[in-house]
């Protein structure tokens, strides 16, 4: 046999290699082939592949791995028990750009379905050779590396200062500089997963000088970068007073608000949040947000988003009507509770509700001024309602009772409160009669409207035990008038003057 006819046989091997590795990885690339490449085997046979003499047929491999990892959590787990992740962090460091990105994907594929699985690719070493990737010259490598490192970060505080202690942080903030749309959205994102955490992780992230250069992509064209910037400020501003005071003085407004307005839901939802997480701090940074037109705005963007969309700005209009009197009142004027008391009527998730009505609750609970705001609005009967529906969540019935409540105790509206006295159940009802036993006795108009629009015949018709506090509330209320009236008003008081006129015997 000649040298040609042997050279034959390690052509033909290292063909079937390459179309066995290129098959598999297009296989893997279809959820419907997991099931059955897995029965098949196939880990076992890629694994041996990842050191094979041929470079395309390692990166091919190291793809199909990756595909196969990021299915599902079992085929994860069977790359970490196959040993194969020690062997893609020795060969990060050895390989050329192409064996890097498919390296730097299977681990990010295993990190990403839970907190076990990230800590075996930091057990094996990974996060040094990752941040080694990042100091690449090509943007590709650098875009995978942050990434991987984006997943590892993303899962807890633990994990994410494993990646702080590796020394990523400054790195990716490097990366948010360079030219690269793609490199920075994903570095944007992974300083993002890293700040979350905890207030001490989100200073490592400002101290790397982080803020100033995300600052300055507020205005970009890219809604998908947007998107990482905001939610990158948020994760840094949520955490203390400091920390959003940083976010601020990087003179975000009101560059921020036009974004409120932006063409992409996830872009105007992360700014909100951004900016509900400025105000919740203090009174100063909310008025600071008022100051810069920033109600208004959020207003606007309640009123034109819906569902899970518009969820921060109408917590946000509820944190900054909670700090003081005035600000309640600014979130006032800026139609806040219009918009408010139309999401609620628009919208029927428990969860979005429950948010509605706590943000009422906290514009109402200042004075009677702010209370007869949210009361003229006829949200109280609605949230009522929330409060009795027997399917609604126990968050919604909470946080509409403590609203209600909230607002009555101040509201001396009397025509918004009439409605209740029908429908309330008695640890409702004694607040709403407490605040006619407020008014009446010092208001003769109100006295004789609450007569001829039947308030005073539902009272009648209360059912209070002796002594309790809602039985003095009707006293209170009942000798606001002459006797005759309230009997006139009592239940029965027509049969009782039937019994009377059937035993009247007229003078002769």
């Amino acid at each position: 046999m000649g040298s040609r006819q042997v050279l034959q046989v390690f052509e033909q091997y290292q063909k079937s290699r390459t179309t066995f590795v290129q098959t598999v990885a297009e296989l893997a690339s279809r959820p419907q082939n997991i099931e059955t490449l897995q029965n098949a085997g196939v880990m076992n046979l890629l694994r041996p592949l990842l050191l094979d003499v041929v470079p395309t047929i390692q990166q091919t491999a190291a793809l199909a791995l990756g595909r196969l990892a990021n299915y599902n959590d079992d085929l994860a787990l069977a790359v970490v028990k196959g040993d194969i992740l020690p062997q893609l962090v020795y060969s990060l460091a050895e390989q050329n750009r192409f064996y890097k990105k498919a390296a730097s994907f299977v681990l990010r594929a295993v990190a990403k379905h839970s907190p076990e699985l990230a800590m075996s690719v930091v057990d094996c070493g990974a996060l040094d050779a990752l941040v080694i990737c990042l100091e690449e010259f090509d943007p590709g490598v650098k875009e995978s590396a942050a990434w991987a490192l984006g997943y590892v970060a993303r899962h807890n505080a633990e994990l994410s200062q494993a990646v702080v202690d590796a020394g990523a942080v400054p790195l990716l903030v490097l990366c948010i500089q360079e030219p690269e749309l793609s490199l920075k959205r994903i570095a944007a994102s992974a300083l993002s997963d890293i700040a979350k955490h905890s207030p001490e992780l989100a200073q490592t992230v400002v101290d790397a000088g982080a803020i100033a250069h995300l600052a300055q992509m507020i205005l970009c064209n890219d809604a998908k970068l947007k998107r990482q910037v905001f939610s990158a400020l948020s994760q840094i501003a949520k955490h203390s007073v400091d920390l959003a005071e940083m976010v601020v003085e990087a003179e975000i407004f009101p560059a921020v608000l036009t974004c409120l307005q932006d063409s992409d839901d996830y872009v105007k939802k992360n700014v909100a949040t951004l900016i509900r997480e400025i105000a919740k701090h203090t009174p100063e940074l909310s008025q600071l947000i008022v100051n810069a037109g920033g109600v208004a705005a959020v207003v606007d963007y309640v009123g034109s988003s819906k569902g899970n969309i518009r969820l921060p700005g109408i917590m946000m209009l509820g944190y900054v009507g909670a700090h003081t009197e005035n600000l309640a009142m600014a979130v006032i004027v800026s139609k806040g509770v219009d918009q408010l008391a139309v999401a609620m009527s628009e919208e029927t998730e428990d969860h979005l509700l429950a948010a509605i009505c706590w943000s009422l609750g906290q514009i109402g609970r200042h004075t009677a001024e702010h209370a007869r705001a949210v009361a003229s609005r006829n949200v109280f009967p609605k949230l009522l309602q929330c409060y009795l529906r027997t399917d609604a969540s126990e968050d919604l019935q909470q946080k509409a009772k403590k609203a209600l409540k909230n607002c009555l105790q101040k509201c001396v509206h009397l025509p918004a409160l009439e409605p209740l006295l029908q429908d309330a159940p008695s640890n409702i009802l004694k607040h709403v009669v407490a605040q006619f036993s407020k008014v009446l006795p010092h208001d003769s108009k109100a006295r004789r409207l609450f007569v001829t629009s039947g308030g005073l015949k539902k009272v009648q018709a209360i059912k209070a035990e002796p002594g309790s506090a809602l039985a003095e509330y009707i006293n209170t209320i009942n000798n606001c008038y002459p006797e005759e009236v309230v009997k006139y008003y009592s239940p029965g008081y027509s049969e009782t003057l039937l019994e009377r006129l059937e035993s009247y015997q007229p003078q002769a």
